[in-house]
């Protein structure tokens, strides 16, 4: 292993970039544990053909800001596995490998989770790879150990679920009384129809909002009226295509971003709000389900045009919640009564400080995260080191 310290030092971190190969498997991936004041780095596995270290410290930072803000004892840290589902690998094979390269970082510098292409199946791939029940968060609910010294049992909490989709719904609402727009009747566009996507539109349908505008990797649909339920749930339920199940409702996928709505909710990849397309957006309100959606200057400008923003690490933190739920043995009922009051709490306490102060939400709930890290990095005595570690041929 390697250390190199160049260019990757701030006043938080990261303090630890670690890669990892395993040319037997065809293994390639990342671990970024930011900033573990607060606790163990906390933060999903995302699986893309093209993630990059770089991308991973931007996220990784992300959820130590998250977890702080949300008021539960992580810090931030993020992995990321190249995968690429066209070449054939073994799945299984490769997050397994990946479990074990990382193995001496879990559970005191890093907790597993999922993110884009892992989920509950990765999950329980992964703490049976390190043979520790601990080492990650978001398993299957029928996946159970006996919690010692106890009676009964502590299971997973899927991010399935809905947690990070259903605290995300709870932020638009609170954002929206911010604006004085009421739930009945209110036009929302969601861009990204996933795990995330499909729970924001079912709870906003659920409080009475109208969803008119949804998109996904293959295309785009409009509807001005909203949308028959019954085949949102065939999307959902048969996994197919928006423009396959509404072939008379297809948009141009660039149109999407300035249609005449009231609530716009990027929940997909990051950077899908960019220079091509911010000048067209309508919409009072901004509520960012998916992580980095835009820049920060794109954010900025947004703002100075008077959308109301809420931020990536305040609106999406359900899943994190519910993480620590998990963590905790909390069952699914306790778990999403956590992400509720946690979530109107820090979203409403962010947007009030920003309409007092004319700042900018995120920079507001940045202040706020950070006092709480800083807090505790004096209380601990010293600011953490920053090590880069890169491990080639990970032996297993």
């Amino acid at each position: 292993m390697k250390n190199n310290n160049k260019n990757i030092i701030d006043k938080y971190g990261p303090e630890y970039v670690v890669e990892v190969r395993d040319a037997k498997v065809g293994m390639e991936g990342f671990l970024v544990v930011h900033n573990t004041a607060l606790g163990p780095g906390k933060g999903g596995i995302r699986m893309t053909p093209n993630i990059t270290v770089e991308e991973v410290k931007r996220l990784a930072s992300t959820m130590t800001w998250k977890n702080a803000l949300a008021g539960i004892p992580f810090g931030g840290a993020k992995a990321g596995i190249r995968w690429d589902a066209s070449k054939g690998a073994d799945k299984k094979e490769i997050v397994q490998s990946f479990a074990r390269a990382i193995k001496p970082f879990l559970i005191k510098k890093y907790i597993g989770g999922p993110d884009v292409n892992s989920g509950e199946k990765e999950m329980q791939w992964f703490v049976e790879a390190v043979n520790n029940w601990r080492a990650a968060t978001g398993k299957p609910a029928n996946y159970c150990m006996k919690v010692f010294g106890h009676k009964g049992e502590k299971c997973g909490i899927p991010h399935e679920f809905g947690s990070t989709g259903y605290g995300v719904a709870e932020a638009t609402a609170v954002a929206a009384q911010f604006v004085n727009l009421l739930a009945k009747g209110a036009s929302v566009a969601i861009h990204g129809f996933g795990n995330v996507g499909t729970f924001v539109y079912t709870y906003l349908t659920e409080m009475g909002f109208r969803i008119v505008a949804l998109a996904d990797a293959k295309g785009a649909v409009y509807s001005p009226n909203g949308f028959d339920d019954r085949v949102i749930k065939k999307v959902i339920s048969e996994k197919i295509s928006l423009i396959e199940a509404f072939t008379q409702n297809k948009i141009p996928t660039q149109e999407f971003w300035s249609l005449p709505i009231d609530i716009l909710i990027p929940a997909s990849v990051t950077d899908v709000i960019n220079d091509s397309n911010k000048d067209g957006i309508k919409a009072k309100v901004i509520v960012e389900a998916g992580n980095i959606p835009m820049s920060e200057s794109i954010e900025e400008e947004l703002f100075s045009r008077g959308i109301l923003i809420v931020p990536d690490f305040v609106a999406n933190a359900g899943g994190v919640i519910s993480s620590y739920a998990e963590y905790r043995g909390y069952n699914a009922k306790k778990m999403f009564d956590l992400v509720k009051r946690k979530i109107v709490k820090s979203t409403e306490e962010v947007l009030r400080q920003s309409i007092q102060t004319k700042k900018n939400p995120r920079v507001v709930a940045m202040q706020i995260a950070i006092n709480k890290v800083e807090q505790k990095m004096n209380h601990l005595g010293k600011y953490h080191g920053t090590n880069r570690k890169r491990s080639s041929g990970a032996k297993h």
